[in-house]
């Protein structure tokens, strides 16, 4: 079993996985907009305002996988509609304490500290921010 976490947009999710993909040093392995699917029976078009929002995107980084979409624009949250991320956090595991605050300073780079990354009683090195994307982390050094 592998848990993957999928991450939504409001129209920049094109923009956040190729900031992810720099920063995890990993390779966009599928990235298709809403324009691009297929058309199938009982599907209401697709709006102009979202043909080119992106309807499925796959970075992967290592054995690991991010996967996320944009949201419908005017859809309601029920419906699919664009709600922020809450009662959530992504948790990264980084290698060393040097990796873990190369990765924290990237994702906090126009995003916000929440907890600096420091030493903690349970970590080397453990902080929590979100990115300018909105996407909560967590970046955790396991004890060796």
């Amino acid at each position: 079993m592998q848990f993957t976490p999928y991450l939504n947009f409001d129209g920049n999710c094109a923009e956040a996985f190729a900031f992810y993909a720099k920063r995890f040093d990993g390779t966009i392995a599928f990235q298709g907009t809403f324009g691009e699917m297929p058309a199938s029976e009982g599907m209401p078009p697709i709006p102009e305002s979202a043909r080119q929002r992106i309807m499925h995107v796959h970075l992967q980084v290592k054995e690991w996988s991010l996967m996320g979409s944009d949201a419908m624009p005017g859809a309601d949250v029920c419906s699919g509609g664009y709600q922020p991320a809450q009662g959530l956090w992504v948790s990264i595991q980084a290698d060393s304490v040097a990796e873990g605050q190369r990765l924290f300073d990237a994702l906090a780079t126009g995003g916000a500290t929440v907890m600096p990354f420091a030493a903690t009683f349970w970590s080397p090195g453990f902080g929590m921010v979100r990115d300018r994307f909105g996407t909560p982390w967590m970046v955790n050094v396991p004890h060796a």
